[in-house]
């Protein structure tokens, strides 16, 4: 059994910077996808960057260039670190975790998800 938990979120001022750790617990080898994905008051969730076990990235277009997804070299903690922080980037963060070979788009097809953290960005 998998377990993740996250922790880092806040409230920071526009333009600030936070980063989002997520600890997992339990054996999860080689092949996985591991992402953050993000969820707004009133707003479907939607994902913001995912790794693959290889280290292979991808990010929604909204956070290139602001947003670096990144996993410790010994695989158990997820890192999110997020600069130039917008209010629109307000939301709850989820790490979801599955043994797949590549990384999908829907937080469904994940089998495990963190219970969320808090990111509020203030104008």
């Amino acid at each position: 059994q998998v377990q993740l938990v996250e922790s880092g979120g806040g409230s920071v001022q526009a333009g600030g910077s936070l980063r989002l750790s997520c600890a997992v617990f339990g054996y999860i080898g080689t092949t996985y996808c591991m992402g953050w994905f993000r969820q707004a008051p009133g707003k479907a969730r939607e994902g913001v960057a995912t790794i693959l076990g290889d280290g292979r990235t991808t990010y929604a277009d909204s956070v290139k260039g602001r947003f670096t997804i990144s996993q410790d070299n010994a695989k158990y903690t997820l890192y999110l670190q997020m600069n130039s922080l917008k209010p629109e980037d307000t939301a709850e963060y989820y790490c979801v975790l599955d043994f797949r070979p590549r990384c999908s788009d829907a937080f469904l097809d994940y089998t495990y998800w963190g219970r969320g953290t808090q990111v509020t960005v203030s104008s």
